[in-house]
């Protein structure tokens, strides 16, 4: 097996393994993350509807002009726009899903604004 399909396999089971604790319904929907080297996303996502309520990103318009997407500052950013987001939709508690990424630098950032934007994980 080459080496990036040991990676890729690698990371399935890691998300496989967080996300088997991290199941979103309607009342509790699933906070999904994934980081890139420049930019970081995040869903708020109803897994018995299969549908996306909120999301937000740094490559979304009225948040890109914050400077450079790849840090943990714009990370903070993401977290407090997809707090208030979903606040306006209704949403306050959710289930947090990291995916295979580790709970550090950014994935941590956006958490914690997360958190002081008022939801609850």
């Amino acid at each position: 097996m080459n080496k990036q399909k040991f990676i890729a396999k690698q990371r399935k089971r890691r998300s496989n393994h967080v996300r088997r604790k991290a199941r979103g319904n309607a009342e509790r929907p699933r906070l999904t993350i994934f980081r890139s080297n420049n930019h970081i996303y995040c869903q708020i996502i109803d897994d018995e509807a299969g549908r996306t309520l909120v999301s937000a990103s740094s490559r979304d318009k009225d948040l890109r002009s914050e400077g450079t997407a790849g840090n943990c500052d714009a990370a903070a950013s993401i977290g407090k726009a997809i707090a208030e987001r979903a606040l306006a939709a209704g949403l306050k508690q959710v289930c947090f899903d990291r995916g295979h990424f580790r709970y550090n630098g950014r994935v941590a950032a956006l958490a914690a604004a997360a958190r002081e934007g008022g939801l609850d994980f």
